[in-house]
């Protein structure tokens, strides 16, 4: 049997009602800051999800882009190496920006796609993040908007994936 396949959900983490809670106040939060001008940065794939439920509870007018990086391959640990996928079809210069992303943890890629952005001029640069593992990060990265502080465990669901799998979920589940 491969570890591909022995390898399955265990437990919930976080429900899909407290999931949908959280994004909604997530989601004001960042319209407070930003009443007018928003453009949100999705990092694909696992922010897909977290990034339509929250641009669905952001009032007004929100337009969006997305990036693809890379620091995963197929396993559980980070290679340590972020490559840059899919970049973006938009400038950001003298815009407002909020990068929307799945999970921070080292803050390896995080801090690699906020220098890069950064480079491109944009009026505001902040983070949202779904979730985070401070236990994790081996770089001081600034996350303004956080969903929910978690221990280091692999999770899976509402986006997040191993080896392509269990993103479908609706809630997020422990990898076990």
């Amino acid at each position: 049997m491969s570890e591909i396949s022995e390898l399955r959900p265990t437990e919930i983490l976080l429900s899909e009602a407290q999931i949908q809670k959280r994004v909604a106040e997530l989601a004001l939060d960042i319209r407070h800051d930003f009443p007018d001008d928003l453009h949100v940065i999705a990092v694909l794939k696992g922010a897909f999800i977290f990034l339509s439920d929250l641009i669905r509870h952001i009032p007004g007018h929100v337009s969006l882009d997305f990036m693809a990086v890379s620091s995963y391959a197929k396993g559980t640990t980070t290679s340590g190496e972020v490559r840059l996928l899919k970049d973006l079809d938009t400038a950001l210069s003298g815009r407002n920006v909020v990068i929307v992303e799945d999970i921070v943890d080292t803050g390896l890629t995080l801090t690699y796609l906020q220098d890069i952005l950064l480079n491109r001029n944009p009026k505001v640069l902040r983070t949202a993040c779904l979730l985070s593992k401070p236990s994790r990060r081996q770089i001081d990265v600034k996350v303004e908007y956080v969903g929910f502080t978690i221990e280091d465990r692999f999770v899976v669901g509402y986006g997040l994936d191993y080896a392509e799998r269990y993103r479908n979920l609706a809630h997020i589940a422990v990898l076990g």
